[in-house]
């Protein structure tokens, strides 16, 4: 907890953009957990207020057909399209990891098969998988985690197997190669904490992938199902208004949009924090 905290102070001192993303990510994360306990409506009670009626003050994000407030709704969905994404893309940075030290360290048949199993996941895109997920384990949170977890998955072995090539090589690897260490103690001990900047770099990279993914899924009807709500299920129920009542569309559009931006502009000043002398003049 203390080593989490010292990262968001020192993203928070990096620039403005950093702070900006830093920010934003923050408040959503704390509406998708805490947003339930407050007072900002039930999203689920019917005729709450006039059906497709207009941002208001009692209700900002207007209302849906139903009659129900919209802005718990987009609570509700900030909290599903984080929570699905978040896990799924820790499934895959678990097994990526693995996989990917594995194929870098022991090379040959290992590294052969872990990479061509990687660009065969790769090669398929994320919303056929999720066709073929949906059409075998059926529409819901469990097929949209899995397609995520397989689309992200290629992007972690490749960082991850190609920093281990790199760390393999150094003579404390070498040393303790020669001192008799056992290859999992070697894994552990020396090559992972030399790995973990980069699978926490792509961490946030993959969840905003993962985001993309989860609402794409969502808006085909493959992701959450109602009575839940994700942004992606959102959009998909404003598109059938939009010219009515656009506020719909407009208003779990630009939260998953700030969604995005704000993990990549975190992952952005990660990274920096992580290559210091990146893009800076040699003197």
């Amino acid at each position: 907890m203390k080593a989490a905290f010292h990262w968001m102070v020192r993203i928070w001192r990096t620039d403005f953009l950093s702070a900006f993303g830093l920010t934003v990510l923050g408040l959503l994360i704390f509406l998708g957990i805490f947003g339930q306990w407050l007072p900002l409506g039930d999203p689920t009670r019917i005729a709450a207020g006039p059906r497709l009626g207009p941002p208001s003050l009692d209700f900002p994000f207007g209302t849906d057909e139903l009659g129900r407030s919209f802005l718990p709704r987009v609570v509700q969905g900030i909290r599903a399209t984080f929570l699905l994404s978040a896990i799924a893309v820790l499934i895959s940075a678990v097994i990526g990891t693995a996989l990917g030290m594995a194929a870098g360290y022991f090379g040959r048949f290992t590294d052969i098969a872990v990479a061509r199993g990687a660009d065969i996941l790769f090669a398929f895109p994320a919303l056929l998988v999720g066709l073929l997920v949906a059409a075998v384990l059926g529409p819901g949170q469990f097929s949209a985690i899995s397609v995520i977890s397989i689309a992200t998955l290629p992007l972690l072995i490749r960082v991850v197997r190609s920093v281990t090539l790199s760390v393999a090589g150094r003579g404390f690897v070498i040393a303790a190669r020669v001192a008799g260490a056992s290859w999992p103690r070697i894994l552990v001990v020396h090559i992972l904490p030399n790995v973990m900047g980069a699978v926490m770099v792509q961490l946030t990279y993959a969840l905003s992938i993962g985001m993309i993914i989860e609402s794409a899924l969502s808006f085909l009807g493959l992701g959450v199902q109602p009575p839940e709500a994700s942004l992606g299920s959102l959009l998909r129920q404003g598109s059938a208004y939009l010219t009515i009542a656009p506020w719909m569309v407009l208003s779990s559009g630009a939260v998953l949009s700030l969604a995005i931006m704000s993990v990549n502009l975190v992952g952005d000043a990660v990274r920096d924090m992580l290559e210091p002398l990146k893009g800076r003049a040699l003197t």
